[in-house]
């Protein structure tokens, strides 16, 4: 089957062709160096060719740009990088021109520049300049979309006219991979939007119905003898902490630096010398009932930033790297453990990346973690002593990624975890194929990958694979997939797998609109549909059914509603905590919606409510949640959004504990409340402040008495074990709260001043009776852990030595 499948996409690949008329810009070598300041007033913008005639690709396909709002672009190039002049037209008065942080959007027009020195169609590098004047930086993939984490330091500057805005860009080389060859051939777009109603005027005409959008480029010819720059970054910094809780203090001095080089044209080294993650913003803890484990978000720059081949397969969550400590500690009798670190430090980290002219790309992460002990006491003898819970490891990744006809690509990665002494290690392996017809409409892809892992005399190897088949162009699309993972497979030493022993199939059917109607912007209808079975035995365990609709109005107003329903009897394998076992719901269905407002508008509001309940004999259980977001945008300058969540569980059953091996459920009630606070106040493009708040507030109170677990998956209620004879009572009143204020000014291009105010508190105990008003209470009588940290930061092109020397030898 998997053969045929192969065998029809080829052919439809070779018989199905994909062309387009594309448009060249023949860019010119000047010696002079326009200055970056938005005047188009130098010498230096008088010849080079006019890049004009946009057309629209969004809402509307093919609506070529009217006079009054057309666009000019000039490019020319010598030795210090590629230069652009824009002059970009519109009525002044309806510009949108709200001040953000880098590479935040908010509320302002922009335009965009996307080179692909490649011309493969499938690698861009993007810079984007917004009317306010903040600049956004991204690479693009179809595998991963835009990649905002990835940083560069270019120039642009704005001005605005009486014919609308004008920009200067100034794109060094550094920021680019090209190879050395004599004459160059680059893939190029313009792009221009307008914020006030969300549409998008491209220079090449782009097909939004089919295809990555990077097979519409023109072409950028002209190019020259181009000499590759040595491309090495330096980002020296040094960081001073205050830390303060109850009466004790501590400080703490940080020098240390990032580096970029480049090994090649096309390949970079990336290093964190001496790690610094201080400024990390905290993670927005929950509580957590479920089987599964809680995870986070990365916030750590060396880790956000330029990782596209590494996500492959997506065997790699970096944050595994400094995680907690994968050892126990075995106490003896009248042992305690007085102190075990939540997280382990990292010595340093590289990654080196990059794509070849050919489409191959590689990539290789490496980093090092010290060794992590835990203070165990001893309260008869009052000693102490240190026991390893992590020794010095190793994390490793090498990819191969080789792409191919403009839309497809073949993949190889190893993951690799190497702890000394007799901790666990860790091995996966991947093959991986996109593949995609010429005419970009039928999409085959899969993945085949295997673990081992091995812990003294203790081995075990798994296996996992996906296929899928898609119709990925116009209004109608579909999908069919097949997922399977066996018991042993297992990646989470440095990727994340939430469950394994899954044989699932799952189907997908869409429908959208590409141009607007009268009563739509845009709209969208979409199918799911999931029949879940275990991998061993293979015996069936769910079935789900979801559909959804979510449209645009021309007042650009959003609204959605969605329905899921999971019929008869869903067998969960994992909640019992014991293998083997399950627990049997029946029925379960929930129905929700949402609004959001256009935000263009001075004030505009988010609304989501749901519904859930079960249709089974014997319970009586539901849920509802609505959550509330309105915001404020007081003038270009400041924004303010609040967030308010409340969730209702009434009935809600699930596992609480253990008796004598035996798992022991509860029937419970759950209230969660979440309050936020965003604030962001931007001076100007280069530097703003910034307030994120959060009080998050959760309580389970369960009823008197619990419930066993029948070898039939059904609930028995038992009325001689009430929750007070349990070891430990299960009723919890979960409250945490956390603020950062930041100010970050970029003082010069790649340089930062960045100073951070946090606190934290937290508190999480059984009297789940407690109000809201007793809580927040009694979780401000807790010690505060107050964070002061101010950052500084430099970026150093060691290309700048070289220009200086010359300038005097000249």
């Amino acid at each position: 089957m998997i053969g045929r499948l192969v065998c029809l996409l080829i052919y439809l690949s070779i018989t199905l062709g994909f062309a387009q008329d594309k448009k060249q810009y023949n860019i010119l070598r000047q010696s002079e160096s326009a200055k970056i300041d938005g005047d188009l007033s130098d010498s230096v913008w008088e010849n080079p060719d006019v890049a004009t005639d946009f057309v629209q690709f969004s809402p509307n396909l093919e609506l070529a740009a009217t006079p009054d709002r057309r666009t000019e672009v000039k490019l020319y190039y010598n030795d210090a990088g590629v230069f652009l002049s824009a002059k970009l037209y519109d009525d002044p008065s309806k510009i949108m021109s709200q001040f953000t942080t880098r590479d935040n959007f908010g509320q302002a027009d922009f335009f965009a520049l996307i080179l692909n020195p490649n011309n493969d169609a499938q690698n861009d590098t993007q810079f984007f300049v917004f009317s306010s004047g903040t600049q956004a930086d991204a690479l693009s993939s179809p595998s991963i979309g835009q990649d905002f984490g990835w940083n560069a330091v270019w120039d642009s500057a704005v001005q605005k006219t009486d014919f609308g805005w004008q920009l200067e860009m100034k794109i060094p080389y550094r920021a680019l991979r090209f190879p050395k060859t004599d004459i160059q051939t680059w893939g190029i777009q313009f792009k221009r939007h307008f914020r006030r109603e969300r549409s998008d005027y491209a220079w090449n005409p782009i097909d939004r119905t089919k295809g990555y959008e990077g097979l519409y480029h023109g072409q950028l010819v002209g190019l020259k003898n181009l000499e590759p720059p040595l491309r090495l970054n330096l980002y020296p910094f040094t960081t001073g902490i205050v830390n303060t809780v109850g009466n004790q203090t501590s400080t703490d001095f940080k020098l240390g630096m990032d580096m970029k080089y480049g090994i090649t044209d096309n390949l970079t080294l990336d290093a964190t010398l001496i790690p610094d993650f201080s400024q990390a913003r905290f993670d927005n803890v929950v509580l957590n009932l479920g089987p599964f484990e809680q995870t986070f978000d990365e916030q750590r720059q060396f880790f956000t930033e330029g990782v596209d081949l590494f996500t492959k397969g997506n065997l790699f969550f970096s944050r595994r790297v400094g995680s907690a400590p994968t050892g126990t500690v075995d106490l003896e009798e009248n042992e305690i453990v007085e102190n075990k670190p939540s997280e382990v430090g990292l010595i340093n980290a590289i990654k080196m990346s990059g794509r070849l002219k050919s489409g191959l790309g590689v990539g290789v992460f490496n980093a090092v973690t010290e060794s992590t002990t835990a203070a165990v006491l001893d309260t008869l003898q009052n000693s102490r002593k240190e026991v390893e819970v992590e020794p010095l490891s190793n994390y490793n990744i090498m990819v191969v990624d080789q792409q191919f006809n403009k839309n497809s690509s073949v993949s190889l990665i190893n993951t690799n975890v190497t702890r000394s002494g007799d901790f666990r290690n860790a091995n996966v392996t991947g093959a991986l194929f996109n593949l995609i017809n010429k005419s970009n409409s039928y999409q085959l892809s899969g993945d085949f990958k295997m673990s081992h892992i091995n812990q003294g005399k203790e081995e075990k190897t798994g296996f996992s694979s996906r296929l899928r088949l898609a119709k990925i162009s116009d209004n109608f699309q579909f999908s069919l997939t097949h997922d399977y993972a066996d018991k042993k497979y297992d990646i989470n030493d440095l990727g994340l797998i939430f469950r394994n022993n899954y044989n699932n199939f799952t189907g997908r059917a869409s429908y959208r609109i590409f141009e607007p109607t009268e009563k739509f912007q845009s709209y969208s209808i979409r199918f799911f549909s999931r029949y879940s079975q275990l991998a061993s035995p293979q015996t069936y365990t769910g079935l789900t059914l979801f559909s959804e609709f979510v449209a645009t109005t021309p007042k650009l107003d959003t609204y959605g509603f969605d329905f899921k329903i999971e019929p008869g009897k869903q067998f969960d394998y994992f909640e019992p905590r014991v293998d083997e076992r399950f627990f049997i719901t029946e029925n379960q269905t929930r129905v929700g919606g949402f609004i959001s407002t256009n935000y263009n508008r001075t004030f505009a509001i988010n609304l989501r409510a749901r519904t859930e309940t079960f249709f089974e004999e014997g319970r009586e259980s539901y849920s509802y949640e609505f959550r509330i977001r309105p915001r404020v945008r007081f003038n270009d300058f400041f924004l303010m959004e609040y967030n308010f969540n409340y969730d209702q569980r009434i009935n809600d059953r699930g596992f609480s504990t253990f008796v004598e091996g035996e798992p022991i459920f509860g029937e419970r009630d759950r209230q969660i409340l979440v309050n936020s606070i965003s604030a962001n106040y931007n001076f100007n493009p280069f530097h703003g402040l910034n307030l994120q708040l959060r009080h998050y507030w959760d309580t389970v109170l369960y009823d008197e008495f619990m419930y066993n677990l029948n070898p039939n998956g059904r609930l028995s209620e038992n009325k001689n074990l009430p929750k007070s004879e349990l070891a430990s009572n299960p009723d919890i009143n979960f409250s945490t709260w956390n603020l950062d204020l930041n100010y970050s000014w970029q003082f010069a291009p790649g340089s930062f001043l960045t100073a951070l105010y946090r606190n934290q508190l937290f508190t999480n105990t059984t009297e789940a009776q407690n109000n809201f008003e007793t809580t927040f209470t009694n979780l401000f009588q807790q010690d505060i852990q107050h964070t002061v940290s101010i950052r500084l930061q430099y970026f150093f092109d060691v290309n700048m030595v070289k220009s200086v020397f010359t300038s005097k030898k000249s």
